[in-house]
């Protein structure tokens, strides 16, 4: 069966019918599915029951190098993991025992920051490519949606006038910055120093599609020699215009989905929930530019 794509919104976004993800793609499958990522930036495909962790590993595994070890630390965590894949990215509300957070656990509060519309590793020097969220198990209904923002329409759509002045902006993207403005505590000395921050450009040339896109995230703190609350009033310009509902796709979760996206040409945030009562395990394995030891 060859792949078939349903458009989820009008410019980006598709629902893929005919891979099968628990087997590893063969060369023709592989570049339909690379070619849909590059023509919608979001993918999404239903499984069920959900990929097991080995499946969501192999699968990601052809997309390109994936992510294998911890980017930053984070205080008091302990090495342990609820999922011991090294490569899995675990973005439940569930702590190492596979209980519910505590309330104002560090972790819980750094990770309530992804409600804020961010692109994945942003904050690192190798960027994100594709990041694969698997949802093994939902809250009743589905829980929350996650959004996605068409970064390449928002570009195409900005004012002449501001494409000229961000075309050579350079950002400074910090993962402890982002935690703080979403309301996590203060990072340590240790912490801001196992993750330093990343310099992007914002405006980049995605190489897929070939059409330029914002890269922008909650990450970016300031833009280079610029001062700084001028700095941070355009960044917040730009992406209020990039998240205008004509540029969003929200996606509503079923167990077993595995949303693929593209964080070259998108940003996202997860949307609230209660994540004090309701378990939500969605796991998470991500591609980058190049190999990261």
């Amino acid at each position: 069966m060859a792949l078939t794509a349903r458009p989820l919104h009008s410019s980006f976004a598709a629902e893929i019918a005919g891979v099968d993800m628990r087997r590893p793609p063969d060369s023709a499958t592989l570049a339909a599915v690379i070619a849909a990522m590059d023509r919608y930036g979001v993918s999404v495909y239903r499984n069920e029951p959900p990929l097991t962790d080995a499946e969501h590993i192999e699968f990601s595994r052809r997309l390109g190098p994936i992510q294998r070890s911890r980017v930053l630390a984070v205080a008091g965590r302990n090495g342990a993991s609820r999922v011991p894949p090294p490569e899995i990215i675990d973005q439940s509300n569930l702590d190492d025992d596979g209980e519910i957070y505590r309330d104002g656990d560090r972790q819980l509060l750094f990770k309530r920051a992804n409600r804020l519309w961010h692109t994945d590793m942003s904050f690192h020097p190798v960027r994100a490519t594709y990041s694969l969220l698997s949802a093994v198990a939902l809250p009743p209904g589905g829980g929350p949606d996650t959004e996605f923002a068409d970064m390449r329409a928002a570009y195409d759509a900005l004012p002449a006038a501001m494409k000229a002045r961000a075309e050579d902006l350079v950002a400074e993207h910090s993962y402890w910055h982002s935690r703080v403005v979403g309301g996590g505590p203060e990072a340590t000395a240790e912490e801001l120093a196992s993750r330093p921050p990343a310099p992007h450009r914002i405006v980049q040339l995605h190489p897929g599609s070939g059409r330029k896109t914002l890269y922008l995230a909650s990450h970016a703190q300031r833009i280079i020699g610029m001062p700084l609350e001028e700095g941070r009033a355009l960044l917040a310009e730009l992406t209020a215009f990039a998240t205008q509902r004509q540029f969003v796709y929200a996606h509503k979760w079923r167990r077993g989905d595995v949303v693929i996206w593209d964080n070259r040409c998108t940003m996202h945030r997860a949307m609230p929930f209660d994540d004090r009562h309701e378990r939500r395990d969605v796991r998470r394995t991500t591609c980058r530019e190049r190999a990261v030891a």
